[in-house]
């Protein structure tokens, strides 16, 4: 679930990269999985049994062999929407998933997605996914889908930025790093371009200690004309830094060796379709930190200024007072 990769293994190419998330995002189909409530009330007498459709998915590979919590969402987004188009229903599109983290996902090992259809009706359809491992749920989510409709309309403004253009890559950010150590290769071989506009927080904090930030994104190639696919690499992405904020707002960097960071749930509202093989924006703010935790809010907003998605997330953000070799020490 944390994005920070410590491990002695060489990074893959941004491309090697790009090609991992389009296969672990190809899903099979793996039959069907029957759910029974043991019951001695009565009280479940109807409807104790629930069918579940089954997907399998695999990983990309990380240093430290844990999957990345994007990646399990990414999946997840795919599961559900399968499960849609399954039923005859291809033209309802994702407006809202909510997932809790509930253990780390080992990447070396396929991942099961028990897809539960809770409702099909008129406009929308929901779904329930359970991201399994050994038996054990990683993630459970649940996502809501609907047919194209017409009313009221209306958007937060795009803040005014740097073009991305203008804006540091994580190459340049890192410049004379690379091959140094297995996190910074994974910084710059992501299959999605990042670019933090008041700069990235790997290993130096921000000069002020503001709780927000803007990120130009973009995935490093094209991708197929299927908004499902778009989608889920939204939500892949929307996870590398929306815990960023936090980090800025205490002077704190991802290399800090007493940092201790992971997902713990994440919901998107995915308002208008885009394309995240085109530049989009993700303006991120923090309004909250405290028991160990903090708050995370997103706006991803199309090059053109159109709102796509809104994005919330907590994490665990604790700091160990403890003397020990950060993993990212160069």
């Amino acid at each position: 679930m944390s994005s920070l990769p410590p491990s002695d293994d060489a990074a893959p190419s941004a491309a090697d990269t790009f090609r991992q998330l389009l296969e672990v995002l190809d899903l099979k189909p793996a039959g069907s999985w029957s759910l029974e409530v043991s019951d001695t009330t009565g009280a479940f007498s109807d409807g104790s049994q629930r069918d579940m459709e089954l997907f399998v998915g695999t990983s990309q590979p990380t240093p430290q062999r844990r999957a990345f919590g994007g990646q399990v969402l990414a999946q997840t987004v795919m599961a559900g929407g399968l499960s849609v188009r399954g039923a005859g229903l291809p033209d309802r599109r994702i407006h809202s998933l909510h997932a809790y983290f509930i253990r780390p996902g080992d990447s070396s090992a396929p991942i099961n997605f028990a897809v539960e259809n809770l409702r099909d009706g008129n406009s929308f359809s929901q779904r329930r996914v359970h991201a399994l491992q050994g038996g054990q749920t990683i993630l459970s989510g649940t996502l809501s889908f609907q047919e194209p409709a017409e009313g009221l309309d209306h958007q937060a403004p795009m803040p005014a930025v740097p073009d991305p253009e203008r804006v540091w890559t994580a190459k340049e950010e890192l410049d004379g790093l690379a091959g140094m150590h297995p996190a910074v290769d994974h910084w710059i071989n992501r299959a999605v371009d990042v670019r933090t506009v008041e700069g990235a927080l790997y290993f130096k904090p921000g000069r002020q200690h503001y709780a927000g930030q803007n990120v130009w994104m973009k995935a490093v190639e094209p991708l197929p004309d299927d908004p499902l696919i778009h989608a889920a690499v939204l939500a892949y992405a929307s996870d590398y830094t929306l815990l960023e904020p936090v980090l800025r707002r205490h002077g704190l960097v991802w290399a800090d060796k007493r940092l201790r960071p992971a997902s713990l749930d994440h919901s998107m509202w995915f308002h208008r379709p885009a394309r995240i093989d085109e530049w989009v924006l993700y303006t991120q703010e923090s309004p909250s930190a405290s028991g160990g935790r903090g708050l995370g809010i997103g706006k991803i907003f199309a090059q053109d200024g159109t709102l796509a998605c809104t994005v919330a997330q907590e994490g665990m953000v604790r700091i160990k007072q403890d003397t020990a070799k950060s993993r990212y020490d160069l």
